[in-house]
């Protein structure tokens, strides 16, 4: 799962003014980096990925937090202590400093992760993605942590660069190989034929032999309605406990009130409880199964990549995917 990347080297390379506009970006930014190199990019990723979560997790962040949760709690329950009555001092006073460490701790935390952010690899392989999208080279998933979404909510703090679309009329595709020498005309064809196909067997002989690109795994049927379900339900066990609940109070009114109509409500409500919560775990065994379906196609996506193939654009359920099995092998 993690060894899919936004865009592979094979199709970076695959257009010649890409490439050069992606040479221009290490040069500007001062960075001896290879951005076609799928290893070294994939190492480059999963080193800056496990920096911001250090310092998304480290212990400056939760001192911070656990400060900031005892200067907010500190005045409401500091004058209830008895050792602090009549002295406002200790039963409010250490709210202040708790509260200033919790900022400058937050702070710092902040500028830490903004500065790794902006690091000038990372700074550069967003600017790459950004003139793939222009170039029509299809990015298959932006991770969160890479435009700054894991401490920002869904806003992006650093987002990939847009630049203009380049049109195919501009595009000037990697020369293929050697060219075979043109056809002779008909007098020298008459006059030098062995020396033509000599020619043109050397040629051929010096060419790389061309391979068709590997081919793209095709959507299974069971991913397609993954997709589509991927954010239904979860509304079952809420459900089955609200009607739990209408149950259990039908029969105390019924018992406090000599009326049975709450044992009636008790009747309705709680078979269609039971009925709510089988359909829910009905329905969640089906969601892992094409869960399970999603990530072997995401799999396969991936081995196809690292074959040279230029993988489509993941949808938003495929990309949530792929951002949880990556922090479920980090965590």
């Amino acid at each position: 799962m993690t060894g899919l990347l936004p865009v592979s080297g094979a199709a970076l390379s695959a257009d010649a003014r890409l490439l050069s506009a992606i040479r221009e970006v290490g040069a500007r930014r001062g960075v001896d980096f290879d951005y076609t190199d799928d290893a070294a990019t994939a190492e480059l990723l999963a080193r800056h990925r496990r920096t911001l979560s250090a310092a998304e997790h480290g212990p400056l962040m939760w001192l911070g937090s656990l400060a900031l949760v005892a200067a907010v709690v500190w005045p409401f329950l500091g004058h209830a202590v008895p050792a602090f009555e009549g002295r406002p001092e200790l039963a409010f006073g250490p709210a202040g400093p708790l509260f200033v460490v919790a900022v400058a701790s937050l702070v710092v935390v902040r500028r830490r992760w903004k500065r790794e952010l902006l690091h000038p690899r990372l700074a550069g392989y967003r600017e790459v993605l950004g003139l793939a999208r222009a170039h029509g080279v299809p990015v298959t998933h932006v991770p969160g942590w890479l435009v700054g979404r894991s401490l920002s909510g869904d806003r992006e703090t650093v987002p990939v660069p847009t630049y203009a679309e380049v049109t195919y009329a501009e595009v000037e595709p990697l020369p293929a190989g050697p060219t075979l020498p043109a056809e002779p005309t008909s007098g020298e064809a008459t006059d030098k034929p062995m020396e033509t196909e000599e020619a043109a067997r050397k040629a051929t002989e010096g060419a790389a032999p061309t391979t068709p690109p590997p081919a793209i795994p095709s959507k299974p049927a069971s991913v397609a309605s993954y997709e589509a379900m991927a954010d239904e339900g979860g509304w079952h066990d809420e459900a089955g406990c609200l009607l739990l609940f209408v149950g259990i109070g039908g029969v105390a009114w019924a018992f406090s009130e000599e009326n049975p109509l709450g044992y009636l409500a008790a009747v309705l409500a709680v078979p269609v409880a039971i009925t709510t919560w089988l359909a829910g775990a009905r329905q969640g065994r089906e969601r892992q199964r094409l869960r399970e379906a999603a990530v072997e196609y995401v799999r396969a996506l991936s081995a196809a990549q690292s074959a040279g193939a230029a993988v489509p654009e993941l949808s938003p359920a495929l990309r949530k995917l792929l951002e949880e099995e990556a922090e479920k092998v980090r965590g």
